[in-house]
């Protein structure tokens, strides 16, 4: 195997990172924008020990589940990986990710795995959208995606899994700057103005946001720009409510996004929105889950797996901004939800007060700092909880909090992943001190993508 050999494939699997994944010259090949089924034509570019990676030249013979691309830039944008691929497919191939990861990395064997809770309608379905904004090689202002693994933004302004109101709110940001020369941020030369636009929209309220992430303080023409949003608005007649304009300022030399300052430029600082009956106020700052609709199966699929008939202590681990704390509080006895985030904390608070829920408590900090010390003062008593619900980051629990975890000796344990490959090895842990997973159900959060969240049920034996 050699760079640019031309190997014939027959694609077996798809990886983490949504590559197919065939067998050619006794080495395992990841194709790009290949789909399982198919048999592909195509060129190897990178040869690593003992796998090689190869470019798509031409499909021989497509795969049963291939279908036609709903956007036209699916190949060349890096947000989804599966839009190739039948949506059923997607949904059998994500339960067949996380059945083989509790099989490979947990070593649970013959453990079933609930079909993939989907979407009827798997488009439109992003409530919170960046797109990075630049300059064309011939020179002309762009916004859209970042390409795979690359800075190189492709032009497009109605992503296929975002919102229709995105398109009209970037042809209305990119022509208030020709008109005002507000010139797009140079990530190479540190210079110019606008870096991001983001917009973020309550399913719910309807209530939009958008928000112009700049290094500066100021803009220039700030009321020709907020005039123009709200004229598109009324012209085109947005199904959502223009509510808030905001100014974002990052000067730093960074790829996050987001900087720590923001000003008004219209209307408030916020939208809100509702989840089941729960109402949640979002900042440009918060985090909030990107699909209201799977958001809320979800949810219900934590707090029955919690079991709660009204008298429960819970402890919320990677609480957030309380989401799940708010849901699980209405039918337990208490809450105590805890997130390193300080300003999440104080939206947990207020999306508390918001609901009249005063039965949920929030504190700062790391989860492996707090929970020894709520365990400490707890443990052996009846403060001790008899749920716990943990919704971690992609790294999985810290063996702090599974070590104090499993000397609280919790009732029920609901594990709430993002990242099945840590769940199956934290869950190998919780099983080795007396845990029983009960069941397992995926929510498809993220279509087209290779992302899928779980929620598992443990009990104690």
């Amino acid at each position: 195997m050699e760079k640019n050999t031309i190997i014939q494939v027959t694609i077996e699997d798809m990886s983490d990172e949504g590559l197919g994944i065939g067998h050619a010259l006794g080495m395992a090949v990841f194709v790009k924008d290949s789909v399982v089924g198919d048999t592909v034509r195509a060129k190897i570019v990178k040869v690593k020990k003992n796998f090689a990676y190869a470019r798509l030249e031409e499909v021989l013979i497509p795969s049963p589940d291939r279908t036609k691309a709903f956007c036209p830039v699916a190949r060349a944008c890096g947000g989804c990986q599966l839009q190739e691929m039948s949506y059923e497919a997607q949904l059998l191939l994500k339960q067949r990710k996380i059945r083989n990861n509790l099989e490979r990395i947990g070593g649970f064997s013959g453990l079933e795995v609930l079909p993939v809770i989907g979407m009827e309608e798997p488009y439109r379905y992003r409530n919170k959208a960046q797109f990075p904004v630049g300059m064309s090689r011939d020179g002309k202002l762009t916004a859209g995606f970042y390409a795979g693994r690359t800075h190189s933004i492709i032009d497009n302004h109605d992503c296929a899994i975002g919102i229709d109101e995105n398109r009209p709110v970037l042809e209305t940001v990119l022509a208030y700057m020709k008109r005002n020369h507000v010139p797009a941020y140079d990530e190479t030369t540190h210079s110019g103005t606008v870096r991001h636009v983001m917009t973020r929209w309550g399913h719910a309220t309807g209530q939009l946001m958008v928000v112009i992430v700049a290094a500066a303080d100021r803009l220039p023409a700030e009321k020709d720009l907020v005039r123009s949003l709200l004229e598109a608005s009324e012209r085109d007649r947005w199904t959502c409510r223009l509510t808030s304009v905001v100014l974002n300022t990052n000067k730093a030399v960074t790829n996050v996004i987001l900087g720590r300052k923001n000003r008004v430029l219209y209307g408030q600082d916020y939208i809100e929105d509702r989840i089941g009956d729960n109402l949640y106020r979002i900042s440009s700052l918060s985090f909030y889950q990107v699909n209201p609709v799977q958001t809320e199966k979800l949810y219900r699929t934590a707090l029955e797996y919690a079991s709660l008939t009204g008298t429960e202590k819970v402890w919320d681990l990677y609480c957030g901004t309380g989401t799940i704390s708010l849901f699980l509080a209405r039918k337990a006895g208490s809450v105590i939800g805890v997130e390193i985030v300080p300003e999440a904390i104080e939206n947990a608070r207020i999306n508390a007060e918001l609901n009249g829920i005063r039965n949920a408590e929030f504190l700062v900090g790391k989860a492996e700092d707090i929970l020894p010390r709520l365990a400490g003062d707890q443990e052996g008593t009846p403060g001790a909880p008899d749920v716990i619900v943990v919704d971690p980051p992609r790294k999985g629990l810290d063996r702090t909090v599974t070590e104090t975890i499993l000397r609280t000796l919790p009732d029920r344990i609901v594990y709430v992943s993002c990242d099945s490959a840590t769940m199956a090895r934290d869950l190998r842990l919780f099983a080795e001190g007396g845990y029983q997973i009960r069941e397992v159900q995926p929510v498809d959060m993220f279509p087209h993508t290779v992302h899928v969240e779980t929620v598992c049920l443990l009990t104690h034996s």
